[in-house]
């Protein structure tokens, strides 16, 4: 009889006594290779794909559409923008003007700059000198009379196409 014990540092390994199952049987089918460029998609497969394919093209458009809208609305904020702050500028330019001209318009300073720089002088009673005008109307009359035309702008029409077909 074999003793039963083991003189080793490393267990014995032990078989299961539970029963073992056979492996199923799967019903598969031996199926031959195709080749890929045999493969024929049908009629519905195509223009399912031609729709799919349609409505990317029509996202990508929108938002294209979208993105280049947007663009044009971002330039003229900025043109309007530009607009306002050159606007801005003018108006403050304008408002010195006139802050200016009116500085400009003292009397005293404008009667010095005619004296000094253009050599005017004021008039005296000896500049003065007094011209008789008889108290006659001096309105000429015209010579020739006014002709009214009254007809009306169909008339007129009528008788420039005449005139037209008459040279």
């Amino acid at each position: 009889m074999a003793s039963q014990y083991q003189y080793t540092t490393s267990p014995r390994k032990l078989e299961p006594t539970y029963p073992k199952k056979a492996p199923k049987k799967k019903n598969l089918r031996v199926v031959e290779e195709v080749k890929r460029q045999n493969i024929k998609a049908t009629k519905e497969q195509k223009q399912q794909r031609t729709r799919i394919t349609m409505v990317i093209v029509m996202i990508f458009a929108v938002l294209l559409v979208i993105s280049y809208r947007n663009s044009q609305i971002n330039e003229k904020f900025s043109q309007v923008q530009n607009l306002k702050k050159e606007l801005a500028s003018v108006e403050k330019e304008n408002e010195q003007l006139k802050v200016s001209i009116e500085n400009s318009l003292n009397i005293n300073e404008i009667e010095q700059t005619a004296k000094e720089k253009l050599g005017m002088q004021k008039l005296s009673n000896k500049d003065t000198i007094y011209i008789n005008l008889p108290k006659k109307d001096y309105t000429q009359t015209p010579s020739e009379k006014i002709k009214i035309d009254q007809k009306s702008w169909f008339e007129k029409l009528i008788e420039d196409i005449k005139g037209l077909f008459s040279n």
